[in-house]
């Protein structure tokens, strides 16, 4: 009797167990489900705009498929906004990303091995001032920042937007974790026991071996360059050196959806607003396609350690 209550006792547990799973598996549906529409839906909403004109964005359904043509419209609408502003700030973009990345490489990588591999007096203060440092929001550094490229009298010029932008701490970290968790300390000892300097151990052995490490913080400080909006707004104040991101605000202020008093020639409908949204994303989308195998290889290093 005792051993056929134990097995109803068991089948029973068993039931909870299994309604209890299904419950928990469909709540985790029904959040991801609301997450996936929440994200997804103006996504979708902004890709199908810049395929309409003005009128059929705000009459038509909004999930509604333009047309070809309303895209080129559109097109041609943005690229001729002031004698083609637009092609001068995606330029500008380009040249202060770029720029700036390349400082950011070369004093980022070698910063993070220092920290991780190199001994000298100081290294511990200097970490730390690091991780301060990063944690601190980009805002804070405007207003010192700004008043040291007025000093050096570089205020309107690119290198006040280059050279801060270069100063990226979030990828001297990144580097100082690959190179402690992920480069063998043994294959470094043997590098200099056959005769190589500690710069030629870095060039010749660490670095090649980083390559994920150096792709993911030239792909971070390239989307954090790309994106940046207060610091390009505050150093240049001519629209002809502005980046695309601060010349969207320039294209906002230009709608008459957005800015009644806006009208004439210069005057921009909503689609094609959305369509300056768009192309000022792409750079970074098509970035990551090409760095992604890079990118998932330089997030995982450094997950075990031998």
């Amino acid at each position: 009797m005792s051993a056929a209550a134990d097995v109803g006792r068991r089948a029973r547990t068993r039931r909870r167990a299994d309604l209890s799973g299904r419950g928990g598996r469909g709540l985790g549906v029904l959040v991801l489900a609301f997450f996936l529409l929440f994200f997804t839906v103006p996504l979708v909403w902004l890709l199908l705009a810049v395929t309409k004109t003005g009128g059929e964005l705000v009459r038509a359904n909004p999930f509604a498929v333009g047309s070809w043509d309303g895209l080129v419209d559109n097109a041609r609408e943005l690229f001729a906004f002031q004698s083609g502003a637009v092609t001068t700030w995606l330029v500008n973009s380009v040249v202060y990303a770029l720029g700036a990345l390349v400082l950011t490489l070369l004093v980022s990588v070698p910063a993070g091995y220092a920290l991780a591999l190199v001994r000298f007096p100081g290294r511990r203060a200097l970490l730390v001032v690091t991780l301060v440092v990063m944690l601190m929001p980009s805002t804070a550094l405007v207003l010192p920042v700004f008043l040291e490229m007025n000093l050096l009298g570089l205020v309107g010029n690119a290198l006040a937007v280059i050279l801060p932008f270069s100063f990226f701490p979030f990828g001297v970290y990144l580097a100082f974790i690959y190179f402690s968790t992920s480069i063998p300390a043994d294959l470094l000892a043997a590098a200099r026991l056959d005769g190589c300097s500690e710069g030629q151990v870095f060039t010749r052995v660490a670095l090649p071996l980083a390559a994920p490490a150096v792709a993911l913080v030239g792909f971070f400080s390239f989307v954090q360059n790309w994106n940046n909006y207060f610091l390009p707004f505050v150093m240049l104040p001519s629209s002809d050196t502005y980046p695309m991101q601060v010349g969207l605000t320039t294209l906002l202020s230009s709608s008459p959806a957005f800015n009644p008093s806006a009208a004439g020639s210069d005057s921009v409908s909503l689609s094609t607003l959305a369509l300056a949204t768009v192309v000022s994303v792409l750079p970074v989308l098509v970035v990551f396609l090409f760095s992604q195998r890079f990118l998932v290889t330089g997030l995982t290093a450094g997950g075990t350690k031998e």
